[in-house]
This record gives structure tokens, sequence and C-alpha cells, in this order.
């Protein structure tokens, strides 16, 4: 056991005077020092809440975090292990033994990790320990999927048709499949988060996903059972926040709406949802806490429902801990789940236990912001060399970030990879919405590839707005995966305007003069989406400048003529104001169609790069001679990659599925990576022989590594 040497980070951390619930309510005496069993963003937001409460705060930590901000936040910290999670924060005696140095009173354990496991609750109450979450047989009853189940049905909570028991192996999932009809959802028994789930819709797809499905339950939660229930079609993921002390009083909060997932993940959540009714809240409120009173229920837990078009709720599990996307309950509700659950672990009662007294307060929206491929969903490693988080926009603290980096820190294959849940508020759900798209504009990252194009593309698009969503959103909307923002009409047109007036200004600052010529032409070629990859969207752009000088710093106003060479989009003429301060990423653009932001991201040998509406364009930007000359240029000749099965991203291979010589349909297994806890099926590109294995199972692989190649065609 190792106490880590508190420094002072070469980066600054500037945590904002955010009261997103209001002043803290608790003037009693809870505990003087608490551990948190956790990493990340999770333990920076339970060390936030202590500190308002006065309690000192005790870290741990792996040798993949010892220099994270949550380490450097805490009074104390203590190495638990090395990286991988199986040895550090799910070694219950390295935690155990840190609870004894440091004298901790009590243990937060954050969400994931050990925060649904009973027998850790049963050591913590052993050692003399407050566990700040539910009971040991709360926990074990409801953390179990298949037991909390059986104990909904007796407590009258609604449920979805499946089975009870537990799943032998894949022949009796199948079994199970054929009996309660297609499709099916596999999902572990004793976890959460998406991991260890899959939906399947014949019997091969049930054997496939059983063995994924299991072993992404061992590799999370060391657990590998798995339960097997019918699933809702075209249904709305919705959840009810319960929090309850050990005095008998439990309240129900007002309902998160999460059906916007991948891998059975949630991306984007709100509160409340734009799908319920007051009397189907209020039926939902009482059953969620009919089941918690039924099984002695104390603490912060939440019970997540399948809800179908005609407002049908069936149970789904019960999360036994704090959730991830408790922000947006913070929001409307002005209760600090985290401060109630400290309440309720050292014997005091709920801040407030007059059910009526909840009410809802505006509209709220959280986006998960995850360091992944948007199109794929494959999580991306690397150092934030730039990062910087949004700030509150038309009210003070309309705007949350709950994040456990900073600039310079290190996304790590071992761990989840969300950045940050990024926040917003508003009186009303279009405010929120609008706030949200603003704050994903003002985020930069940079360092690793990120999901910020997805999140802003889904949250300005018309049905998001419209509140039509269900659990299927991103694929029915992105059916062959998110490729970037395809320009309308209007969108071409303001990137192209946008780009042209950055490049007249960084022509002047390039040559330090304030008297360049007033006006100038380029022609941009803007990367446009099409069924069969990218083409190059062609505009003429004619801007001249409304003032005799160019301004180096700050603001220029432009009148701007564009005309699109394809003829798809009409000509069109407008004047631009744009402000652009030097050394800063972000521009504000004040466009005839509104507001608008641009992040000038790098400069390339015939433009730049920038971001916008959250996707990054490689934009070139010539003049007309230039362009001229362009066409007498041979294209560079693509690398045929299609014999070969690369790695998408950093990790560890679990099973490999082909030996050289052997025969391979498209689409076939070839490999499974394991990398963020996350398990991902390689499949073969297209028919042919395998000439060549470069991996084996428990070996590791860097991003676009070779690990099969097949014979020439």
């Amino acid at each position: 056991m190792h106490r880590f040497p508190l420094i002072r980070s070469r980066w600054l951390h500037t945590t904002r005077p955010a009261q997103y619930f209001g002043p803290c309510k608790t003037t009693e005496k809870t505990f003087d020092k608490i551990l948190i069993a956790n990493r990340g963003e999770i333990a920076c937001r339970v060390i936030r809440t202590a500190k308002r409460m006065g309690i000192k705060t005790v870290a741990i930590y792996s040798d993949a975090d010892a220099n994270s901000l949550f380490v450097q936040q805490a009074d104390e910290a203590y190495r638990v292990g090395p990286a991988p999670t199986s040895q550090s924060y799910l070694n219950m005696d390295a935690i155990l033994d840190a609870i004894k140095a440091s004298g901790a009173q009590a243990v937060h354990p954050g969400y994931g990790f050990l925060s649904e496991n009973s027998g850790f609750v049963k050591r913590l109450d052993e050692a003399g320990v407050a566990f700040i979450g539910p009971k040991e047989y709360a926990m074990a009853a409801m953390g179990d999927k298949i037991q909390s189940k059986i104990i909904a049905k007796k407590a009258g909570v609604n449920t979805i048709p499946g089975y009870d028991g537990v799943v032998r192996d894949a022949e009796h999932a199948v079994e199970i499949a054929a009996d309660i009809g297609y499709p099916v959802m596999l999902k572990a028994s004793a976890g959460g988060g998406g991991k260890g789930m899959r939906i399947a819709r014949t019997a091969h797809e049930v054997r496939e996903g059983f063995k994924l499905a299991s072993d992404e339950a061992q590799s999370s939660f060391g657990d590998n059972r798995i339960l097997v229930e019918r699933f809702i079609e075209e249904p709305r993921h919705i959840e009810i926040q319960i929090i309850a002390d050990n005095n008998g009083n439990i309240l129900w909060l007002p309902e998160r709406e999460c059906s916007i997932q991948r891998r059975n993940q949630k991306v984007i959540e709100e509160a409340p949802s734009t799908h319920l009714d007051a009397q189907t809240r209020r039926k939902m409120g009482e059953q969620a806490v009919a089941l918690a009173r039924n099984v002695g229920y104390n603490s912060a837990g939440t019970v997540e429902f399948l809800v179908d078009k005609q407002r049908n709720f069936y149970f789904l599990e019960m999360n036994t801990r704090l959730q991830v996307e408790h922000p947006i309950t913070e929001y409307i509700t002005g209760f600090d789940l985290v401060e109630e659950m400290i309440r309720s672990a050292s014997g005091l009662e709920l801040t407030t236990k007059d059910q009526s007294k909840v009410e809802i307060n505006g509209w709220a929206i959280e986006s998960r912001v995850y360091a992944e491929d948007p199109e794929k969903y494959l999580p991306s490693i690397g150092t934030l060399s730039k990062y910087v988080e949004p700030r509150s926009w038309k009210t003070e603290n309309d705007v949350r970030c709950d994040s456990g980096i900073n600039e310079g820190s290190e996304i790590s294959m071992y761990y989840d990879p969300m950045i940050c849940k990024l926040s917003t508020h508003g009186p009303t759900r279009a405010d929120a919405i609008a706030t949200m798209n603003h704050a994903l504009d003002q985020y930069l990252i940079k360092g690793v590839t990120h999901n910020i194009p997805l999140l802003r593309d889904v949250v300005s698009s018309s049905d998001f707005a419209s509140g039509r969503i269900t659990t299927a959103f991103l694929d029915d909307h992105y059916p062959h995966g998110f490729k970037g923002h395809k320009l309308t009409s209007e969108t071409a047109e303001q990137l192209a305007t946008a780009s042209a007036a950055l490049q007249f200004i960084r022509q002047a600052r390039e040559s330090y003069t304030h008297v360049a010529s007033r006006s100038a032409s380029y022609v941009l070629l803007l990367p446009q989406l099409q069924p069969d990859g990218v083409h190059k969207l062609e505009a003429r752009v004619t801007l001249t400048l409304d003032s005799e000088t160019v301004s180096l710093q700050g603001a220029n106003t432009f009148t701007v003529s564009t005309e699109f060479t394809n003829g798809e989009y009409a000509s069109t003429t407008n004047t631009l104001k744009v402000v652009w301060d030097v050394d800063m990423p972000f521009v504000e653009i004040k466009h005839a169609s509104g507001d608008l932001t641009v992040q000038f991201l790098d400069p390339l040998p015939l433009g730049f790069r920038v971001q916008f509406l959250g996707t990054k364009f490689d934009i070139d930007v010539l003049l007309p001679r230039q362009r001229e000359l362009m066409r007498f240029m041979k294209e560079r000749e693509r690398l045929d990659t299609s014999k070969l099965v690369l790695s998408p991203m950093p990790g560890t291979i679990v099973s490999v599925a082909v030996k050289p010589g052997d025969v391979v349909a498209e689409g076939a297994e070839v490999a499974v990576v394991e990398a963020m806890k996350m398990q991902n099926v390689l499949r073969a590109p297209r028919a042919g022989t395998v000439k060549a294995v470069h991996v084996q199972p428990g070996s590791t692989v860097s991003g676009d590594d070779i690990m099969v190649e097949l014979e020439d065609e």
C-alpha cells in the first residue's frame, strides 16, 4: 500500500462555482472522511459534494491513473494496483487496506466496478465501515436481474415476458428464445451500463450473442450469468429515480428518457420525457416506490422501464447505485443526489420527505461525450493535446460539465472511454436543445477521436426536436453508421462563406497588414457525403470587406457572394460578421440564417480543417488559377485494404476464429478484440482464403495493426 504524494498539476483546471442543486442542505454531522471506490468523473463528482458538506475525501488509483485529476482533488490517495480493473478497482483486499490506512468511515462506490457488488458491501459491514448505497440484502436482491424480476412481479410491478431462472448455456438460451418468441434480449444478470447485452432475432444470433454477452459480463462484473427476455419493439427507455433513507422515507423523482443508445449504452438523455403524461408518470413512480419498499431499499436507486407507443410500461431492471445520467435529475429537481446518499448512509432523513414538494423545473439534456469513432462506436485512446469545456451561455449554470480530465490527460485502453457528461438546462425543451447545440459547438477536443459530431447531429435533428425517438433511433437514422454532417444547401453556403472569410483574415494576419485588398475570390472544395463515399462540393466565393482595413483581432464584416458549380444549390449574397480572436480556435459568425460557431482546428497544405456543426471538414481554399491547374493533376491511388483485417483500435485479442488455409465467407467472424471492457467482433471484409494470421488470444494490438491477411483474388 502506497500513499500517493499529492502534487500540483502542470495543467490548470478551473472548477466553476456551480450550484446546480442550490446550497448544501445538510447542517448535521455525517462523516469526517469517506473513501471513493471509483475513478474519473464520478470520483470528482463525489468529491465536489463531500467538500460542500465539509467531509474529507480519499481516492484510490491504479498505476494508469496516478496523475489523474480525481487523485489531485482528493485530500488523500492510495494506490490499489496496476491498470487492469481486476487488479485495482475490483481488488477488494487492496481497497479495504486503503480504507484501514486512511481511517475512512464510509465508502462511496460511484457507478460500475464494485458499486453493485453485495459481497463488497458485506465486507464493509464486517469491517464496520458504512457503505454509501443500499444495504447488502437489497442490493443482492435488486442487483441480480433474475431475482429482481421475480421480486418486481410480487410487488405488483409490470414486467416483460421472459425466463426467470439462470440460463445454463447457449443451447438452453436457444430453447428459451423459441418458447418466449423472437426477438429476445440477452443480458448480464449482475451488471448494467450496456455491458453484456445483445439482441437476437435468430437461433444463430442467440448462440453468438450468448458467448459475447457472458464473456463481457465476466470481464466487467465477475459474473457471467445471463438472462433472456422478450425484446419490446420500438420501445422508449424511461427510468424513475428514487431516493430513500433508513427511516422509511422514499421519494420518486421525475423521469429521465434514455432512448438514444448505441450498443445498449445510453448516449443522450433528457428529463423529463416528451412521451409521458402526468398520470403515467405517477403510476411509474408509485410502482418504483412499491418495489423499493418491498425490499427495504435505502439510498439512491433507479428503476428502469421500457415504454411502448401506448404508454404501457414494463419493468426492465433496477440499478442499485447512482446513475451516470443523474445530473439532469438534479437540474430539474434541485436535489443533490450524492448529498442524499451520504445523509441516508449516516442515518439522517432525506432533505425532503413530502412527495408533493417534488416538482419539475424546466428541462435538462445530457450528452455523453466519448473518446470513440462515432461511425462504428470504436474507442479511441491518446493524450488530450487540446481540451476546452464549454461555459454557461444564456443564464448562469445552464451548462454543466461532469468530467475527470483536463488538457494533457490520457485516455487509456483500460477504462470506459467517456470524456465528459455534458448537460444543459433551460426553461423549455427548446431552450435546453439550443443550449446543448451551442455547448457542443464550444467544446474543443484534440488528441483523440470523439463523438461530438454524432451528438450534434442528433440533437439538431427534426425528429429529436419533435420527440420522435425510440431505442432504435441511431440504427434507424444512420443504418450504415454515422459518417458526419451531410451538407444541405443552407449549411453548405454557411460553411463556404465562413471558410472564405477565415482565409481572408488568415492571409491578412500572415502578411501583418491591415491594408490588404478589400476584395478576394476563392474556389472552395467542401467534403460532401454521398452514398458511394465523400465527394468534393465546389463553391466559388467572392467577398468584400465592409471597412477600409481588416481587423487582425476581433470582428470583421463582409459582403459575400457564393455560387456552387454543381448547379444544385442556388447562388446567394449575404452579409457576414466574423469574430475571431488571435490564437483562439473559436470563430463566432453572424449569418443571415442565424449565429454560428466554427472551430479552426489545423492548417492544411491547401487549406485548413474546421469543425462545423460538430463535424470536422478538411477544406481546400484555392485561388481560381490554382483550381484550373488542379484539374490536370493525377489523383493518388488508394491503398487496397480489401484483403486485410486491421485492428480498429488498441486492445487485447480475446479469440481468433480462423487459421491459414481456412476459407471464409464475407462477414464471417475472424477475431474478437476487447478494449475498454467491450468486446468487438471483427469480420472478413470479403470471401476468400486466409493467407496469414498475425495475432493470437491474449496478445495486444494497436490501432490499424494487421491481424489477418487473405489471399489475392
